[in-house]
């Protein structure tokens, strides 16, 4: 099978990486990638964003099938183009993805299929941001409904930040604050057949202790010793099958990755989110853990026979991630730095370094070229073997200037 994967970060890292290892897999393809994709796929370059590009590149190659991993190429509607040519693909339609790429549309299609999730307001004038504010009180939670790279929501007790991020929001929803701690759960369908994956958790605050601004993840953990063993079913029954039905109802099947961020609050599971694709850093220790061929699950997606597929297979032990970001992220980050000690950590068993804002410089040298510029990941047959041997591998890699959570899967590696 000849595969091409779209997008250039970590998420795509991992995919790679993973499909690399399946011997089903006769060529593997990314476009555009970065540094480290480079060294198990062959990449191109090509805009994300522009179908007919993907479908001349996809088919120049032969593809069997493409891989869409970014949202902004699924919310702008890559994925049809490349089913218009005849193309497999596992990713959703723009149509589809609106689900990622409108918060006020998921509320729409969950208040629909009746999927728990946070009461909210969708507003438009500064009138409605203050009554909706005022209405929930804090803590104060801001969502911009469209796209955002994972840095569109702010979680606050002070008004009026919360306010201010509203009205640069343009359309905004503002919802309850939901308790209890935060889960990911993605799920492959072909738009009928919902397979569920193996729960995670990440770490969106830059610092320490939850503490900073919110960023599209500093680290992440898989399984979750805590959470209840009936926690995947009862999503599945609740939450994914309920929302693809109401999609395939609406006459917008939803074929591909489905991403339910959850909160486990006092009075139930609650949707926070929804994401279209992969997400990144839980991509990384989910496809770790995984044991059944990538390229089958994702293909099978891709042309409506997840069905007939066998029940998916696991590893017994866990895998953490720790995300080495750059100067001064989540702000303006600074790039171009050099990154050393790569060798040196793909030294350690069980550990590899994932790029995601990685490029080459002029003189062959791996740079920084983005804000969360890798994912170190290890495994282990407990958690606090792979948190130990993550940061092993994490002191390995300097890169100035650069910083990272030390608590990643901290307690929950205490507590297992």
């Amino acid at each position: 099978m000849k595969v091409l994967v779209i997008g250039g970060g970590a998420r795509e890292h991992a995919l790679c990486r993973s499909l690399s290892l399946d011997p089903d897999v006769t060529a593997l393809h990314c476009a555009p990638g970065n540094a480290g994709i480079a060294e198990v796929a062959e990449v191109h370059q090509v805009d994300a964003l522009d179908g007919r590009a993907v479908s001349d590149l996809a088919a120049s190659l032969g593809a069997d099938l493409v891989v869409v991993g970014p949202e902004a190429p699924l919310v702008a509607g890559v994925a049809d183009a490349l089913r218009e040519r005849g193309f497999a693909v596992f990713g959703p339609s723009a149509r589809a993805a609106e689900l990622e790429g409108s918060k006020a549309f998921a509320k729409d299609v969950m208040a629909a299929a009746g999927v728990p999730t946070a009461r909210a307001y969708v507003c438009t004038t500064p009138e409605e941001i203050d009554a909706a504010l005022d209405a929930f009180g804090a803590p104060y939670v801001v969502k911009d409904d469209g796209l955002a790279a994972g840095k569109g929501v702010v979680v606050t007790g002070d008004l009026a930040a919360a306010r201010e991020h509203a009205l640069a929001c343009g359309r905004v929803v503002i919802e309850e604050f939901l308790d209890g701690p935060e889960v990911s759960l993605f799920a492959v369908t072909d738009g009928e057949t919902v397979v569920p994956l193996q729960p995670a958790q990440d770490f969106k605050r830059a610092l320490d202790g939850d503490e900073g601004p919110n960023t599209g993840g500093m680290g992440a953990y898989s399984p979750l010793p805590w959470a209840d063993p009936k926690l995947v079913d009862e999503v599945l029954r609740t939450v994914l099958q309920p929302t693809v039905d109401e999609l395939r109802r609406r006459g917008t099947p939803f074929s591909g990755l489905l991403y339910a961020g959850l909160a486990i609050t006092s009075r139930g599971v609650r949707v926070i989110e929804f994401n279209a694709r992969f997400g990144d850093p839980e991509t990384q220790v989910v496809l770790a853990r995984l044991k059944t061929p990538l390229a089958g699950l994702l293909h099978a997606a891709a042309t409506g026979t997840l069905a007939s597929l066998p029940p998916l297979r696991w590893s017994d032990g866990a895998a953490v991630t720790v995300v080495v970001a750059s100067h001064n992220y989540p702000g303006t980050p600074r790039t171009g730095d050099v990154i050393e000690g790569l060798a040196d950590a793909a030294e350690l068993d069980d550990a590899y370094v994932l790029h995601a804002g990685t490029a080459h410089d002029a003189e062959g040298r791996v740079v920084s070229a983005g804000g969360r510029v890798l994912s170190v990941t290890a495994t282990g047959p407990d958690l606090a073997t792979a948190r130990t041997r993550a940061y092993e591998a994490v002191s390995r890699v300097r890169l100035s200037g650069s910083h990272h959570r030390t608590d990643i899967a901290a307690r929950a590696a205490e507590a297992s």
